[in-house]
């Protein structure tokens, strides 16, 4: 049975279709990279894994489960599933290290030596186990986003989402943060990346995801989708893309 489950999910804002009945399974371990035109509801669909967005029909199963509508049973649900935004979304007034902590004591109700323990692991696999002390406006962007994503990983998530995780930072800290995410897919993390990064696709994802208008319109290899796309929608994009 696949990880994330998709099913006929529609979603509107007023009058704007914008997801048109997806269906989409993510196995166990895979990465799946959601590339597509601004627009085309990447981000919305990545927002509806774990409902972050509401969706009027469809359904969306993780892990055998239906997501819950409120309370605490979608709070659970969402400590399972990993969420890197544009934005750090850090605890400014938090050093690093009780950034990355607050999740599993509180949530996950680990003792604090365990956590700060975990906590650092995770920070020096980042490569920021240096900044621990720190506060986030103490980091460059690419800094903050990297404690973003041990900060995720400390809640041991079934799940990694990361919705265009580089697309506020500066040129030169784009790559430090595409290879802390190219070594987590490599340790058989299940993560769906939305991002406009076709290196990163072609090198890490097993599958890419073409959106346009809403709609999945095609799935491939990495291989398979930047040599050879079979529909005008992603023929069009691609050379619009890789011309640049």
């Amino acid at each position: 049975m696949a990880l994330v489950e998709i099913s006929g999910v529609n979603k509107h804002f007023g009058d704007f279709h914008a997801l048109k009945d997806i269906n989409l399974s993510i196995e166990q371990g895979e990465v799946v990279v959601v590339i597509g035109p601004s627009g085309s509801g990447k981000s919305t669909l990545c927002r509806t894994i774990n409902r972050l967005e509401t969706f009027e029909s469809g359904s969306i199963t993780i892990d055998g489960k239906p997501l819950p509508e409120e309370g605490k049973a979608l709070a659970k649900l969402r400590a399972d599933v990993g969420m890197v935004f544009q934005s750090f979304n850090l605890f400014a007034h938090k050093t690093i290290l009780e950034n990355v902590t607050l999740g599993p004591v509180k949530v996950r109700k680990q003792g604090k030596a365990e956590a700060e323990k975990r906590a650092m692991e995770l920070l020096t696999r980042v490569g920021v186990e240096q900044q621990a002390a720190k506060y986030p406006a103490q980091l460059s962007g690419g800094q903050q986003q990297r404690v973003a994503i041990a900060r995720s990983l400390a809640m041991d998530p079934k799940v990694m989402l990361f919705d265009e995780p580089t697309s506020a930072l500066d040129p030169e800290m784009i790559n430090e943060v595409l290879d802390v995410m190219t070594g987590l897919a490599k340790t058989g993390m299940t993560m769906v990346v939305v991002t406009h990064e076709m290196g990163f696709a072609r090198k890490a994802a097993d599958r890419v995801i073409f959106m346009a208008d809403g709609e999945l319109v095609e799935q491939a290899t990495p291989e398979e989708f930047f040599t050879n796309p079979q529909s005008a929608r992603a023929k069009d994009f691609l050379s619009k893309i890789l011309s640049n």
